[in-house]
């Protein structure tokens, strides 16, 4: 624009607002800047809106007398993006390293809950394989296939999460109702649910709870346990008492009502060896030691007085001290009570050497071998 060129003619068009192209007279005294050009097309200012001269935006405070605007030069009114050129919210104040490391930071998968909790029911909770028979269970409620425990266990690589299961006495085998077509078509099947209730029809998939029975091994659904009152199996009619179900993949409070049942079981049952040990304890004093020889060798065929040996073992205590001395009685020395010796209850008229030869092996005899087996002796042979 020439300095003394008052008036000018431009062109104005807006695709954004869809104004077509229009003719604008410009006088500069006027419009000093383009901020005053926006007041005379809009009532107020917008600052979203900006102008545009051959794809160069300019400020509002740019002079109509500026260089770069000729007369009958095109200029575009656009609107303003917000968020920065509208990249998602790019102002670029961010440095490189925000965006490294936004890339570099692998956020975790979200894991589906269904597909968790198929894996937990229809799979092998060690070796998470689906579920075959035989399968067991243990007595916190998990299910495992039989044959891969038992790897475990011989090979020692049981995890520490299952280092409550020792042997086979801690799993409890148990009988799984298939789904009728599951068996003949396992490949369409063996993402979904192949096992069922056998009385209610409820699938073995989670969503319902299930039992297993210690008593003979079989898995009801909660559902038909409870509409179906009974003290027997309704597969097998084995009777079962409510200490006898075992809550199949519970949660932690049915986990830890578990524990307790199965701590409260191994307590009980110590406390009944510890009763039978004392019971035993009290029959060994009464009846081991020399009464329990006699009893075998008594009778008048041997010459054993069963009086006088049950009147020395009477004075005799479990290992094997003399409580009163003890009196010398037919049959029974006083050595007998430390050790038994058959030599000292033969009968009168046998041989000590021989008679202790049937309990005892022989004598060493004085003699040696020589290299032939043809010349020991005939009492040797």
């Amino acid at each position: 624009m020439h300095p003394k060129l008052h008036n000018f003619q431009i062109f104005l068009q807006s695709p954004d607002l869809q104004i077509p192209t229009q003719t604008i007279t410009l006088a500069p005294t006027q419009t000093p800047t383009l901020r005053h050009l926006k007041l005379s097309i809009f009532s107020h200012t917008l600052p979203s809106l900006y102008f545009t001269l051959n794809g160069k935006p300019l400020n509002d405070s740019t002079p109509l007398l500026d260089s770069q605007i000729t007369p009958l030069s095109t200029l575009v009114l656009r609107i303003r993006a917000c968020g920065g050129g509208g990249d998602g919210g790019a102002t670029g104040a961010e440095s490189r390293d925000c965006y490294l490391k936004m890339y570099a930071e692998k956020k975790p998968d979200k894991v589906d809950p269904n597909e968790q909790r198929l894996s937990k029911w229809l799979n092998c909770s060690l070796s998470n394989e689906p579920l075959k028979e035989p399968c067991v269970v243990d007595f916190l409620g998990n299910v495992f296939n039989k044959e891969a425990l038992v790897e475990a266990l011989l090979g020692k690589k049981v995890p520490k999460a299952f280092g409550h299961i020792k042997g086979l006495k801690d799993m409890i085998t148990v009988h799984f109702s298939p789904i009728p077509g599951t068996e003949s078509n396992r490949r369409s099947s063996a993402a979904g649910p192949r096992f069922q209730c056998p009385i209610s029809g409820v699938e073995f998939n989670g969503k319902c709870k299930f039992l297993a029975l210690k008593t003979c091994g079989h898995v009801l659904s909660a559902k038909a346990l409870k509409e179906v009152k009974s003290s027997t199996c309704l597969v097998c009619h084995v009777g079962f008492s409510e200490a006898d179900k075992i809550v199949i993949n519970g949660n932690e409070e049915e986990v830890a009502a578990l524990r307790d049942r199965r701590e409260a079981e191994k307590a009980k049952g110590r406390v009944k060896k510890m009763k039978k040990t004392k019971n035993g304890d009290a029959t060994l004093n009464g009846e081991e030691g020399m009464g329990f020889e006699a009893s075998r060798l008594s009778g008048t065929k041997h010459g054993i007085d069963v009086k006088a040996v049950e009147k020395a073992s009477a004075n005799v205590e479990v290992h094997g001290k003399v409580v009163n001395g003890g009196d010398n009685v037919k049959g029974v020395s006083n050595g007998a009570a430390k050790r038994f010796k058959a030599v000292d209850i033969a009968p009168p008229n046998a041989t000590k050497e021989v008679y202790a030869s049937i309990f005892t092996s022989s004598r060493k005899s004085e003699f040696k071998e020589t290299y032939s087996c043809r010349s020991l002796p005939l009492g040797r042979n």
